[in-house]
């Protein structure tokens, strides 16, 4: 196949750890043609979606990675499958970035996930669709909301709902320590929508990563431990990555939602589980492929191009 990466500079890369370069190496060596442009390099011309994409050959060594050539402007249809790698933030260029990935679709492009169901699922509200796995949530503008769900829960967990990598995310305990600085600079003095959990106290045994591909979980797990004095166990905030089996709990949540959003054009969905409890439902670029594979031995972005082969059925 001709497989085209919508992803961000692969200068940027961390080839030791980046999922997306674990999904092109695995591509390259089934034989696939591994094609790549960033959310710049796409244009609209006279109804047509295009991109100025370039081939990749790989090197096989770790940094100095790929050899890339000139890029050449093509209809995004001329490509058997578009994976979406591209990062958040997610403002209103990743929205015009879905909308022409979108007419790529209408003119008979495969992109995985799909813009429209990106678009569809934000990662911190979809969560409100399978509340009978999460813990006590509010989602509002209000401060005089916010402080009544901390006057009754007393220890919560302030964040936005747009960031990623764990920015942005508050503690606030039972003496209320900061709880009006946190609302006023969140919601940016009651104009921006926040979000507010209820502290779950397992989150020292790890935010763990549970990965579905083609609606079915990784058997395996990467609990992301905070660092010393950190509510975050986000890898981007200095978390430490331990992969370990699915739980009862885990399987139970994957099995569950994993037919609903393959259904709904969700290839790869990464969901954040804490203790018990469904936090987050990740779907523009998941992550912890190589982290997973590295620790268990089971192969995540093999899994990953068996499911864009039987998607594309080619």
């Amino acid at each position: 196949m001709n497989i085209a990466f919508l992803a961000d500079p692969l200068s940027s890369f961390k080839t030791y750890k980046d999922s997306t370069f674990a999904m092109m190496r695995e591509a390259a060596k089934r034989g696939h043609a591994i094609y790549a442009f960033e959310q710049r390099d796409m244009a609209l011309e006279n109804g047509i979606a295009t991109a100025e994409a370039s081939r990749i050959t790989l090197t096989g060594q770790l940094d100095d990675w790929y050899r890339a050539e000139p890029g050449k402007s093509v209809p995004l249809s001329s490509f058997d499958a578009i994976i979406q790698r591209k990062d958040p933030p997610f403002d209103m260029e990743y929205v015009y970035g879905t909308y022409l990935l979108e007419a790529a679709e209408r003119q008979g492009a495969r992109v995985f996930n799909s813009p429209a169901a990106i678009r569809n699922h934000n990662e911190k509200l979809t969560i409100s669709q399978f509340s009978q796995f999460t813990a006590p949530t509010l989602v509002t503008q209000s401060a005089t909301r916010l402080r009544a769900f901390h006057a009754e829960h007393r220890d919560v967990i302030f964040k936005p709902l747009d960031g990623m990598g764990g920015a942005g995310i508050f503690r606030v305990r039972d003496d209320g320590m900061n709880l009006g600085s946190v609302i006023e600079s969140l919601t940016d003095l009651g104009r921006r929508t926040i979000m507010v959990q209820k502290y779950i106290p397992a989150i020292v045994k790890g935010d763990k990563r549970v990965l579905l591909i083609g609606g079915k979980p990784v058997p395996f797990a990467l609990a992301r431990i905070p660092q010393a004095g950190e509510v975050r166990g986000n890898l981007a905030a200095g978390g430490t990555g331990v992969a370990q089996p699915l739980s009862a709990r885990d399987r139970e949540i994957a099995e569950t939602l994993g037919p609903v959003l393959v259904e709904r054009g969700l290839l790869l969905v990464g969901l954040d589980v804490i203790g018990d409890y469904l936090t987050e439902v990740n779907v523009t670029s998941p992550t912890c492929f190589q982290e997973i594979t590295d620790q268990s031995g089971f192969d995540v972005a093999a899994m990953f191009i068996d499911a864009v082969e039987q998607a594309t059925g080619l």
